[in-house]
């Protein structure tokens, strides 16, 4: 018999292990009857038998091609056993039933992406990110680097920039924790989280930033902020009158 089948030719379908591990292995996969036997270790004639079981309690599919028969979970009808399944094994308790969820806090939130290519390899544009000198004079401001820590005042109002590169990883990535120091910015008094990446791309480098933010009006500004900053870097890369390092 095809189909759902009665309950109890499905109980009895999965009240072996090993066609709970059939399930399990084609849940995402379309598996051919030699690769479900080469990951469960048993042989063809078993696993074809288990396999019509599966198939008359209507908890797998099979689509033949040629010679071969490939194999699927029947995922609908599959999700309906799933407290059964998991009563026996624990890979098939759902991941929000799991209790160490309660453990931890969890919150969604924007990210930001921006990136420019510039025509300079990829370590001297790295170069330009950690030296005060370098960042000062494209940026077009006085930024100051001490250690991990860093600071620019920005000419528009004067606001203060601060923060500090938590992982520097030569010659492409830079995590960095920063704040603006201006009541009047949409986000102050709270650490931003920003990666800058740096990679090889054509004849020259890439250099992408991504930029967490708390809700869509935070994202709007640091779209723009981070627009302004790897804009004027790309500017002052492509610039005849730059003078090589």
């Amino acid at each position: 018999m095809t189909g759902a089948g009665p309950a109890r030719t499905i109980f009895d379908a999965l009240s072996w292990s090993v066609r709970r591990d059939i399930l399990w292995l084609t849940w995402n996969d379309e598996l051919t009857v030699g690769q479900i036997a080469a990951q469960l270790h048993v042989s063809a004639p078993t696993l074809s038998s288990h396999l019509t079981v599966l198939r008359d309690a209507g908890l797998v599919t099979m689509r033949a091609d040629r010679n071969f028969r490939h194999y699927r979970a029947d995922q609908p009808k599959v999700r309906a056993l799933l407290p059964v399944l998991a009563a026996e094994d624990d890979r098939w308790t759902p991941t929000d039933a799991s209790p160490e969820r309660a453990l931890a806090h969890a919150r969604r939130a924007e990210l930001v992406i921006v990136s420019v290519d510039v025509d300079v390899d990829q370590q001297r544009a790295f170069d330009a990110f950690v030296d005060a000198s370098q960042y000062s004079e494209w940026l077009g401001t006085p930024v100051r680097i001490d250690g991990q820590n860093f600071a620019a005042t920005l000419e528009w109002r004067g606001t203060e920039v601060r923060g500090h590169y938590d992982v520097i990883a030569p010659p492409e990535l830079i995590a960095m924790t920063w704040d603006f120091a201006d009541d009047d910015i949409p986000v102050p008094g709270q650490q931003l989280i920003g990666y800058l990446r740096v990679r090889p791309h054509g004849n020259g480098s890439r250099v992408e930033v991504h930029q967490h933010a708390a809700d869509e009006v935070q994202a709007a500004f640091l779209e723009t902020a981070w627009s302004t900053v790897l804009g004027r870097f790309a500017r002052a890369m492509a610039s005849p009158l730059r003078s090589p390092p």
